[in-house]
């Protein structure tokens, strides 16, 4: 598994917590930046994880920002991502169970250090339930085509 990984400068500090439980897990990681706390635009970091997962050099992604909604309005632009913001366990459940959200992004100042570790291991555990959903993840692709 390749998950592909990018934070703005408000993220810093969570990221190497991040890559490190990812590596615990196995997973291989794809390092996107920032690297320090020079502020950066979120769309370029955000444009980086999608491209990864859009031409198959990652399986997965995760884009941290200081609330998560920038980095997931940007990523949601990209055809084929579904990008969840997520805050707790349940909301990345749900969001791989009825989602099949395959960019998890995440408000840096919203979810504490310590409970990153239980979203991660949530989001990456839970397989995506199908049935009644693939019609409604249909509709949405549907859209990624559609001129209104």
């Amino acid at each position: 598994m390749i998950v592909t990984l990018g934070v703005d400068h408000h993220a810093v500090e969570l990221k190497q917590s991040v890559i490190g439980h990812l590596e615990e897990m196995g997973f291989e990681v794809i390092d996107r930046g920032t690297s320090d706390s020079t502020p950066v635009d979120y769309p370029d970091i955000a444009r980086k994880v999608a491209k990864d997962i859009r031409t198959m050099k990652a399986n997965f992604g995760i884009l941290m920002c200081q609330t998560g909604m920038g980095m997931s309005i940007a990523a949601n632009k990209f055809q084929g991502i579904r990008a969840a913001l997520v805050m707790n366990e349940e909301m990345a459940k749900l969001a791989r169970l009825h989602n099949d959200a395959n960019v998890l992004c995440i408000g840096s100042k919203y979810v504490l250090p310590e409970d990153i570790h239980p979203i991660l291991d949530t989001f990456f555990k839970t397989e995506f339930e199908g049935g009644r959903h693939e019609r409604r993840l249909s509709k949405i692709v549907e859209f990624e085509f559609s001129r209104m």
